[in-house]
């Protein structure tokens, strides 16, 4: 027979005691969490997996994007003159240069030495004057377009010596009573003169003169003594004209020993320049010091430009070319124009001064040598630009007036052969112009469009493409 407790059961009620219905509440709770925790895990999941598809990093960006896309590159059609030019380098020189040389002779054995050194780089050079020191002998600056090339002493004769007397009578030291053009006692006693108004003794021109004058003063003694015995002993005729030629001949040995004991001009000590005041362009050495090869540099003349140019430079370039002439250094822009075009380097003069420089042509060249390009400025250049170097723009050739310009890279060949330049409009369409390129100059090109109106000033033409900017990147087009 069933209980009533055992119908209860099995109808499904709880069963049992407190203890059982509180574990079965317990477990009821932990599913419960369970699940939310796996629905939680689940939902993060699949966020993390859309993320990934929608976030990505620079170089994961980078490498999906694949190449940047090019930029059109175009530049504007120009309407102006066009000049074709060549640009050379070149120098701002005086039109003669001089090296002064240390020949002057020093005493036996012994170096030469600077002993005076009045000037400076920058100085100015006047006729006269004494240039430097060397071993106590001076080397002084006169007046005169020839070089010194040999010593000047009595017997001379030549331009040369016609120079020295007129410049020694531009000083002041005339020398009239020689015959032209002849180095006699005027013209030395007017050297001598010339020398002791600097503080020097001149060279003699020889060393031993000084005896040979005692000897030959001597000889003049004894026969003019001859002479007046032979006029006092009531002589004949003949002795006392032999006696009269006895004492002419020793009176002009006399005058000959005076001569080779007076005042001579060596080369080393003198310096012809045609164009005063000239200028010390450099000092090589300090009193004190073994006088160099060069002691110093003068320039003298217009300041002009010199420039160098190559054989194949050689063959566009011609004299009557107008030159832009720019002092880098100090910014000075100035024109000229091409004075002469000449093969090889100039020639030099000897003597106490060297030439280093000077009008071109002086000299041959070879095919591969560099030719010499002297351009006249159109303007005085200040003596502050010698030895500077600057920049020369030669203008070749130029446009007969204005004409429409493009970029060299503008102009490109189509299939047909034909010339073109590719236009880019404001709508950003391409448009493909025929041309027929003309004078060249300053990368640009000349173009005539076909048909005329094809092409106008301020149209943009397609020069070539770049990269696009990338984020971050300056815009350099």
């Amino acid at each position: 027979m069933r209980t009533e407790r055992s119908k209860h059961a099995d109808r499904g009620a709880p069963a049992g005691t407190p203890e059982d219905v509180s574990a079965a509440s317990a477990l009821s709770r932990r599913r419960r969490l369970l699940a939310v925790v796996v629905v939680g895990a689940l939902t993060l999941a699949g966020a993390g997996f859309t993320l990934s598809t929608v976030i990505k990093s620079p170089a994961q960006a980078a490498a999906e994007a694949g190449a940047p896309e090019r930029d059109v590159l175009t530049a504007a059609v120009e309407h102006r003159v066009l000049h074709a030019s060549l640009v050379v380098r070149g120098q701002v020189a005086a039109e003669r240069t001089i090296a002064v040389s240390a020949a002057v002779s020093a005493a036996d054995g012994a170096e030469p030495l600077v002993t005076k050194a009045p000037l400076r780089a920058g100085d100015a050079v006047r006729a006269g004057g004494v240039l430097v020191e060397i071993s106590g002998r001076p080397v002084f600056a006169l007046s005169g377009a020839l070089p010194a090339y040999r010593d000047l002493k009595p017997g001379a004769r030549g331009e040369d010596v016609t120079q020295l007397r007129k410049a020694l009578g531009q000083r002041g030291f005339g020398s009239a009573t020689d015959p032209a053009g002849e180095f006699g006692a005027g013209t030395q006693a007017a050297l001598a003169a010339y020398y002791r108004s600097l503080g020097y003794d001149p060279r003699p021109v020889s060393e031993d003169g000084t005896a040979q004058v005692e000897s030959a003063a001597t000889a003049v003694t004894d026969a003019t003594r001859a002479l007046q015995d032979v006029r006092a002993g009531k002589h004949g005729a003949t002795d006392t004209a032999r006696a009269e030629e006895d004492l002419a001949r020793a009176e002009k040995a006399l005058a000959a020993a005076r001569l080779q004991a007076g005042a001579m001009l060596p080369a080393a000590e003198i310096v012809f320049l045609d164009r005063f005041p000239a200028r010390v362009e450099s000092v090589a050495a300090r009193v004190g010091d073994r006088a160099p090869e060069t002691v110093m540099t003068i320039s003298s003349g217009t300041l002009g430009v010199r420039g160098s140019l190559t054989p194949s430079q050689r063959k566009i370039v011609r004299a009557g070319q107008k030159v832009r002439i720019l002092a880098e250094a100090t910014g000075d822009e100035f024109d000229g124009t091409a004075a002469a075009v000449t093969e090889g380097d100039a020639g030099s003069s000897s003597g106490g001064g060297e030439e280093a420089g000077g009008s071109a042509g002086e000299g041959g060249g070879t095919a591969d040598a560099l030719s010499i390009l002297n351009v006249t400025p159109d303007r005085k250049i200040d003596a502050s630009l010698v030895g500077q170097e600057v920049r020369l723009t030669i203008e070749i050739k130029s446009s007969q007036g204005k004409v429409l310009l493009v970029p060299f890279s503008a102009v490109s060949a189509a299939a047909d052969g034909s010339t073109v330049v590719t236009v880019l409009t404001e709508q950003g369409e391409r448009r493909r112009v025929r041309v027929r390129p003309g004078l060249e100059g300053d990368g640009s090109v000349q173009v005539t469009p076909v048909p005329q109106d094809a092409l106008a000033e301020g149209d943009r033409v397609v020069v070539g493409t770049a990269s696009a900017r990338q984020p971050g990147q300056d815009d350099t087009r």
